[in-house]
């Protein structure tokens, strides 16, 4: 039996079955649904794309995966190389994983140890209030192997602080001597309720990272490749740690790259054994997803992709942007992302099987309407979407 995510398994609803899925569609036995949530912000270029499915099957006519402990290949070497051209700045080194969140425990290890390494001790990890940064949970702690362990022995707290300059300001004051870094969704947090704040905060966290030596991340897992409306928000505020996921492979494997300036690699790169990174998950540099990375990086240039996204914005303000309704908190629109946040979660209930009705798979969270398109997607279906949702309140 499936035990599924984020679902009381006793009371949820019967999910939808798909049998098939092509461009910005899924396929059920009776309906045709526009998918407006991209499987969780992933699906960049739609379903079936056919360069992406053939990079796949050709990297699978010579081997699917060996593992990187002593063994490299081309698809990851190409990729790597790839990656430095394509990021901005010093961002150059790049520790692959099999998701965002392992990607994101890759991030915080590194930021511990580049202190760990250089005598320092330095437990304190900040991040915002409402973050979000993926779901795993205590695997190390329960291990029991010191070779994996001595670079860790010290807990890390976390601080959390709203997006406010005062409170940036306020927390380094305090605390910028055990800071080992300042981890950030950059300009929108997803999971945490498609919140939007000002570049203006990233701008003033960098100068207090740089001035006190705290490393700074960005976990560009889901607002990587576009969503804000940026190519990356790394492109306007250089982070040191790069974290990328989802849209890397354009969702068609899971795969994930925490990638790291020369900075933060040269605190590990020693002729002292106990100064490497102890990570290594099975499936990372897996040469699937590194071929449909490098294909999905090409076609995001290719076809201009950035442009699609402005084009998505657009059409996103023009129909959504002035929409109102007594029920609604606020509506939030920035790149390709929309989001209707109500006052009462009951307002939404129902509207996930209305939405279906109407051929649209949209799955609306605590307060939250929203759309996270494919960037494939054309202007009809995506008024469709929006009209959708404001059909919902005119009930």
């Amino acid at each position: 039996m499936i035990w599924y995510p984020y679902e009381q398994m006793k009371t949820m609803k019967e999910p939808y079955k798909i049998i098939d899925a092509d461009g910005v569609y899924l396929y059920t036995q009776d309906q045709k649904l526009i998918d407006s949530v991209s499987s969780w912000w992933c699906m960049i270029h739609g379903y079936k794309h056919p360069e992406l499915t053939e990079a796949i099957k050709e990297q699978a006519d010579h081997f699917c995966h060996v593992m990187l402990g002593g063994l490299t290949h081309d698809p990851v070497q190409k990729l790597s190389k790839k990656l430095e051209e394509f990021l901005p700045g010093d961002l150059d080194y790049c520790f692959f994983s099999d998701s965002g969140s392992v990607a994101v425990e890759v991030s915080l290890k590194m930021a511990l140890q580049y202190n760990t390494n250089q005598g320092r001790k330095r437990p304190l990890v900040l991040a915002l209030e409402h973050a979000y940064h993926g779901d795993t949970f205590k695997a190390m702690e329960v291990g029991d192997d010191e070779d994996y362990h001595f670079a860790f022995e010290e807990k890390a707290g976390v601080v959390h602080i709203p997006t406010e300059i005062a409170a940036l300001e306020d927390v380094f004051e305090k605390y910028h001597d055990k800071l080992n870094c300042f981890i950030v969704e950059p300009l929108l947090q997803g999971a945490g309720g498609m919140r939007m704040y000002d570049i203006d905060f990233l701008k003033r966290a960098r100068e207090l990272c740089t001035k006190y030596d705290v490393l700074l991340i960005f976990d560009e897992v889901a607002t990587g490749f576009g969503r804000t409306g940026n190519r990356f928000v790394a492109d306007l505020v250089l982070p040191d740690i790069l974290v990328l996921g989802k849209a890397l492979t354009g969702g068609y494997i899971g795969h994930a790259v925490t990638v790291a300036n020369h900075k933060v690699y040269d605190a590990f790169y020693s002729d002292n054994d106990r100064h490497a990174l102890m990570h290594g998950p099975t499936f990372m540099g897996n040469a699937l997803a590194c071929a449909v990375a490098l294909k999905g990086i090409e076609i995001f240039e290719r076809e201009d992709y950035m442009s699609k996204v402005k084009r998505i914005e657009e059409i996103s303000r023009r129909e959504m942007a002035d929409f109102t309704d007594p029920r609604i908190r606020e509506v939030r629109i920035m790149g390709g992302c929309t989001c209707v946040e109500v006052y009462d979660p009951k307002t939404l209930e129902g509207f996930k099987q209305f939405a279906y009705e109407r051929g649209v798979f949209s799955r609306p969270f605590l307060s939250y309407m929203y759309s996270m398109v494919p960037y494939v997607i054309k202007e009809e279906e995506l008024v469709k979407i929006f009209d959708t949702m404001k059909e919902w309140f005119a009930m």
